[in-house]
């Protein structure tokens, strides 16, 4: 009897060690299985993240080279406002943006494109301004003068905050580019005066009409040069003899509708 008790014993140990042995392992196999999600879906989200900043590092260069040109363009509006186009130079513009020479050409070859492409930019900011300002009139709801200090007072405005635009439109040397695009510029402006002026003079031959909005287009042209060359109140002075100057010119006109 104490022998078959004494296997007995060893049996039950036995049994009960390795089922305590079992029953510990399976927490470990679990907390390593979640380790390796959790690594998983690390690595996915490093991956998600450097494939957006992938993505994303075009478009920043992209930036930073629009802001560049900007930057370069309106270094070249107070060059070209200053000195004129002819005096300029790349030199010039790359000292007035503050960057070295090899950085403007990195952006363009030569001062040539630079006027072109800022006299692009500035002329369809003036086609906006003529979308604008120069619509179709009711000449009884609207006198004359105000549709002459309405127009004026715009361009002027334009002219004043951006000098540059003269000179590249009226240069002497200015690229050939400028020119055409200028002479178009200066067709579509013709063209929106006729339309104002129409209503005024309805019974006036078209031929008259196209002639006397080319001489508004001339006496504005002549006083913006005028105005352009100073400041304060004798600029001011110079505007409403502008004016003055297209409302005594155009007043017969209205009084023969």
């Amino acid at each position: 009897m104490p022998e078959k008790t004494g296997k007995a014993g060893p049996e039950t140990t036995t049994g009960t060690t390795t089922t305590t042995a079992g029953t510990t392992a399976a927490p470990g196999a679990a907390t390593e299985a979640t380790g390796a999600a959790t690594e998983a879906a690390g690595a996915a989200t490093e991956a998600t993240g450097a494939a957006a900043s992938a993505e994303d590092r075009p478009r920043r260069r992209q930036a930073r080279g629009e802001r560049r040109i900007a930057q370069l363009l309106e270094a070249a509006a107070r060059v070209f406002s200053t000195t004129g186009y002819t005096a300029a130079s790349t030199n010039a513009i790359a000292r007035e943006a503050g960057v070295s020479p090899g950085t403007l050409y990195q952006f363009f070859p030569n001062k040539e494109a630079i006027a072109i492409e800022l006299g692009s930019r500035l002329m369809h900011e003036m086609r906006q301004s003529y979308d604008e300002v120069l619509t179709p009139i009711d000449p009884v709801t609207t006198p004359l003068e105000e549709v002459i200090a309405g127009t004026v007072d715009r361009f002027i405005e334009f002219n004043c905050r951006h000098p540059a635009f003269f000179v590249l439109m009226h240069g002497p040397d200015i690229p050939g580019r400028i020119a055409e695009e200028h002479d178009a510029l200066h067709t579509t402006l013709v063209a929106r005066v006729e339309t104002i002026l129409a209503p005024f003079a309805p019974d006036a031959p078209p031929a008259a009409v196209t002639r006397t909005a080319q001489m508004c287009v001339g006496i504005y042209k002549a006083g913006l040069e005028l105005i352009l060359a100073h400041e304060g109140e004798e600029r001011e002075a110079y505007v409403e003899e502008v004016k003055g100057a297209l409302l005594r010119y155009l007043e017969p006109l209205a009084a023969t509708s």
